[in-house]
């Protein structure tokens, strides 16, 4: 094997080309949002989405290292948030709990965190054209056929209007949080925010190791829960590992060991890339300073730090 054969394949990098064709198509005043989601493939916790949103006006010089933010470090992470949020025309990071999760199924989870973030974004007098979403399934907008008797997540209001949000057009772009810069910003803002939310939640429950695990699959966290069971904050619809039966890293809020909303209609392949991204997102023990970071979920920021 040659050494071009076994060399890395290069780390796809961000650009501005698919939001200023959205942009043109759209005319003037247009706003194209970005969005992405985590702690999809948690065991505990909420999910949360963030949305970014860029206009004409951007600044066509994006924050110095921006990147998908699986592919960042804890610390790059948190030096971004300032810059991303100066850089966009606005932008917000909304959650569904655990039980919200439990009760809706996962896909219906981040749709209602999606447009909970976009109501708030809606609330400032900011509504995008578009949004690009990341991966290839469509799980913001409403489905074209609802299951029968399946849950179906509340009608969102815009905050200070009382009426009830309307889900812009979606664009899915696979690889999107990697390869469009508006994406990239959600994703870093939304994983920044649930890592904060979750290093806060450590101590209340210090026996998960959230504050390392962030939610996710690991042997401190799947060793408590065989010993402790699980708490109020896991997704107890999913079969969790050492929690009776065979051990499933990532249950589905569903009977049999299905993956994380297969019950939903969703796909392994969602994002272009098999199960890691979103399952195994953080699970690599990183801390996250909260003090920092809790910001990145305060609701909706516009024009900029």
């Amino acid at each position: 094997m040659t050494a071009a054969n076994t060399r890395r394949p290069k780390r796809l990098k961000p650009t501005r080309v698919l939001e200023r064709e959205l942009l043109a198509g759209l005319g003037d005043g247009a706003f194209v949002a970005g969005m992405d989601e985590v702690g999809r493939g948690a065991l505990a916790g909420p999910v949360s989405v963030g949305v970014a949103v860029v206009s004409a006006t951007t600044s066509r010089r994006m924050p110095p290292g921006l990147a998908d933010s699986k592919l960042l470090t804890p610390q790059a992470r948190e030096d971004l948030v300032a810059p991303v949020r100066a850089w966009c025309t606005a932008s917000a990071v909304a959650h569904a709990s655990a039980a919200e999760i439990d009760e809706l199924g996962i896909i219906a989870a981040l749709r209602l965190a999606g447009r909970r973030a976009l109501a708030e974004l809606a609330g400032a007098g900011v509504v995008p054209g578009i949004v690009i979403l990341d991966g290839v399934h469509d799980w913001l907008a409403e489905p074209a056929q609802l299951e029968l008797f399946a849950p179906q997540p509340p009608a969102v209001l815009v905050p200070g209007t009382g009426e009830e949000l309307r889900t812009p057009p979606v664009r899915t772009q696979v690889k999107g949080d990697a390869r469009c810069a508006v994406v990239s910003a959600a994703s870093v803002l939304a994983k920044v925010a649930r890592d904060a939310l979750m290093v806060g939640l450590h101590e209340a429950h210090p026996r998960y190791h959230w504050a390392g695990n962030k939610g996710y699959s690991s042997p401190e966290h799947v060793a408590a829960l065989s010993e402790h069971g699980p708490c109020e904050l896991h997704r107890r619809s999913w079969r969790l590992p050492g929690v009776g039966g065979p051990d499933v890293v990532h249950g589905g809020g569903a009977p049999l060991a299905v993956a994380p909303g297969a019950a939903d209609g969703w796909s392994p392949d969602e994002a272009g890339d098999g199960w890691g991204a979103s399952l195994d997102e953080d699970a690599d023990g990183w801390g996250t300073t909260a003090d920092d970071a809790a910001a990145a979920g305060a609701g909706v920021l516009v024009g900029g730090a």
